[in-house]
């Protein structure tokens, strides 16, 4: 399989892909007793997601005797767009001031708020609970003291090329990174005589962004302009300080939970002096939710505030960043597959690490003889197709993406990162996934820094340098420590760690981060005492046993001590990270889940029918079924593809939605001093019934 996959780049590397939807000629079904949508996709030969596109109410499940739409097993949407004219445009209704719209298909409330000049909110205003569903074909939809009609211009398709795959030493593009402090001059600002500065909205711009651009808030900034709570239309014209003008004031926002006194609290850190104000811890507040709230890390807080080390307790006055708190945002789950806007185009590029030029300048080792020793190269295949499979169900779904597929050509220390930039335009591209190591995605981010430009790291856990444009998919390590801490503390939990010598990082953490943690001392010998762990037990609570080691021996004595408390304890076994020690025969699953083992993953198993399904139409393709590479390839992408594909930008997506695919969960937090982490994290334990389950 991978063999044909490598001589497939050689042909058809590099070229643009267009996912658009064609008209089809569609198949009544009447839902029978018993069916499910996975059985009538099935039995028709299509997705579960070609069903759900045309019937979006069966998403919340189908009823007997109902009629779905079916699509023609068998046709699929071509990749290649037909060209467009640069001068096609989209003609409003005739009349120069209609007071009614009738909706036509694909048409959302977006496109109607721009194509007439109005807000969304005036929209649903003027129909009242109209539009409480949504917009629907055929629907006749009050317009409110419409304005002319303007035409909206369709942009041009990107043009096909086949990009070099040798390509030649480029200097890269001068760019200066932000330092965090307000420029004296923007070049999108301006200040009136009255002492007003203004800022006007440019393409891909945010709220954050700008609030973070000028050192103000969020609420500071809805607060001197009131219109774009609920808009956030590009070219409007910005109050950013000064009195604003009449009829842009608005009642004074609810203040958050702190306290302040004056004169300010301040700190010195590097030659800057910084505010501090004064926080009430809540119930339920973590040192790592606090931390998270005011985009700094637990070391961080706890070096401002160093009595946390014996714990939060509720009503605690903690010292924290004066105007850094983010306003909580509920982030719903799965709602992306419901908005999708097929409307406006967008772009993507995909660079992963072919390395093709070795491939052909390589004449000692065949393709098959690389393929059976260079496992960066399998790992690189392997999500290949899985990012084909997710670009074959976006097509489906009629997502507008245009798709440059790169070979990045990159070791641990090297690529070609810049050329491509050069070479490509990737600075214009709405998002852009890879590289794979962690050193060249950070060199991207920086070369497109000036145009926002999402750069999504795919595989990387480290943890390095620190782009606002940068988007770390992979949960970093100390996010999976602090997840499971969070759950047993959550769960009201007697916490004990049991931890080998050899694992000093690991007791510096706990130590440092969890002082709530008892830490059982060891023998003379670093083994363990079954009476000395039994004696930190408590009957009246669940007893979790942090083990850190992978030595079998104390796995084995560490385990044996717990079984045999459990008939006068509560007890449940947990680790932080993977343990490959517990895969060894000398350590039974019967004994792991008799413990229930806990710990925490970035990634969950999944036997619902879509899944399945997924593997069974991967197998199909590829007559293997995917392994995790595979599955993560389809995540990553497949989740950037349905963000594009939103009447918002990406950060906006990131910011407002979480996404949940075949294995992998994308819940993107974003930190004052980088760009966005991947906190998607599963909590997961091994049951009696031998199944490894979800419990968070």
């Amino acid at each position: 399989m991978k063999n044909r996959i490598i001589y497939a780049l050689l042909f058809i590397f590099c070229f643009t892909i267009s996912l658009m939807a064609k008209q089809e000629k569609y198949i009544k079904h009447t839902v029978a007793k018993g069916e499910t949508v996975t059985l009538i996709a099935q039995k028709y030969k299509v997705t579960p997601y070609d069903i759900y596109k045309l019937n979006p109410d069966s998403q919340n499940g189908i009823q007997l005797d109902s009629v779905l739409l079916i699509p023609p097993s068998g046709e699929v949407a071509a990749y290649m767009a037909p060209k467009t004219n640069v001068n096609s445009t989209t003609i409003p209704p005739k009349n120069t001031n209609p007071s009614t719209h009738l909706v036509q298909p694909k048409e959302t409330l977006y496109s109607l708020s721009k194509l007439y000049k109005i807000t969304i909110d005036q929209l649903k205003a003027a129909n009242g609970d109209l539009l409480n569903n949504g917009l629907k074909i055929g629907m006749s939809v009050k317009l409110p003291n419409a304005a002319d009609a303007p035409s909206k211009t369709t942009a041009t398709p990107t043009e096909i090329s086949k990009v070099a795959i040798s390509t030649p030493k480029v200097a890269a593009p001068k760019v200066v990174p932000s330092k965090g402090t307000v420029p004296k001059i923007q070049a999108n600002a301006e200040t009136s005589k009255a002492g007003i500065t203004y800022h006007i909205i440019e393409p891909k711009e945010t709220k954050y962004g700008i609030s973070k651009k000028y050192n103000i808030t969020i609420a500071e900034l809805e607060r001197l302009n009131p219109q774009i709570i609920s808009d956030f239309p590009i070219g409007y014209k910005l109050v950013i300080s000064g009195n604003a003008p009449a009829g842009n004031s608005t009642e004074t926002t609810k203040p958050a939970t702190v306290i302040t006194k004056s004169p300010p609290l301040t700190i010195s850190t590097s030659g800057t002096k910084k505010y501090l104000e004064e926080y009430v811890v809540k119930q339920k507040d973590t040192a790592a939710s606090i931390a998270a709230d005011y985009g700094m890390t637990e070391q961080e807080l706890l070096s401002l505030n160093p009595e946390l080390k014996k714990g939060v307790k509720l009503g605690m006055i903690l010292r924290v960043p004066k105007g850094q708190r983010k306003e909580p945002v509920k982030k719903e789950q799965g709602n992306l597959m419901k908005s999708i806007n097929t409307n406006a185009r967008k772009q993507l590029a995909l660079l992963f690490p072919f390395n093709i030029t070795k491939i052909e300048s390589d004449t000692i080792n065949s393709t098959q003889a690389r393929l059976k020793k260079d496992k960066f190269l399998n790992l690189t295949l392997d999500f290949y197709s899985g990012a084909l499979m997710a670009i074959d169900s976006a097509k489906v779904l009629g997502m507008n993406v245009d798709i440059k597929i790169l070979d990045s050509q990159e070791t641990k220390n090297s690529s070609n990162v810049a050329a491509l930039v050069q070479q490509n335009s990737l600075q214009t591209m709405d998002a852009i996934v890879g590289p794979f190591y962690q050193s060249n995605v950070e060199k991207l981010a920086e070369l497109v820094a000036s145009t926002k430009t999402p750069v999504i790291s795919p595989m990387s856990k480290e943890d390095g340098k620190k782009y606002p444009n940068l988007y770390q998919s992979m949960p970093l390590m100390e996010v999976l420590r602090s997840s499971i801490f969070d759950y047993m503390k959550a769960k009201d939990g007697n916490i004990i760690a049991v931890i080998d010598s050899k694992k000093g990082s690991v007791k510096q953490y706990i130590q440092t981060t969890q002082p709530q943690v008892k830490i059982m001392g060891l023998s003379e010998k670093g083994t363990v005492i079954a009476d000395s762990l039994k004696l930190l037990f408590q009957k009246d609570k669940l007893n979790y046993v942090v083990l850190a080691s992978e030595k079998t021996g104390m796995i084995l004595a560490t385990t044996t001590a717990m079984l045999n408390a459990q008939k006068d304890y509560q007890v449940q076994l947990v680790i932080l990270e993977p343990n490959e020690t517990f895969d060894f025969e000398e350590i039974s699953l019967t004994r792991l889940t008799k413990l229930k083992l806990l710990y925490p993953s970035f990634s969950r198993p999944n036997e619902t029918d879509e899944a399945n399904q997924f593997d069974a139409k991967y197998k199909k393709l590829n007559k293997i079924l995917p392994n995790q590479y595979a599955i993560r390839g389809f995540d990553v992408t497949f989740d950037t593809l349905l963000r594009l594909s939103q009447d918002q930008t990406f950060e906006e997506t990131v910011q407002s939605s979480s996404s949940e695919q075949i294995e992998n969960k994308f819940e993107y937090v974003s930190n004052a001093t980088y760009g966005y982490a991947n906190n998607g994290i599963y909590i997961l334990y091994y049951d009696t019934d031998l199944t490894i389950k979800k419990a968070l």
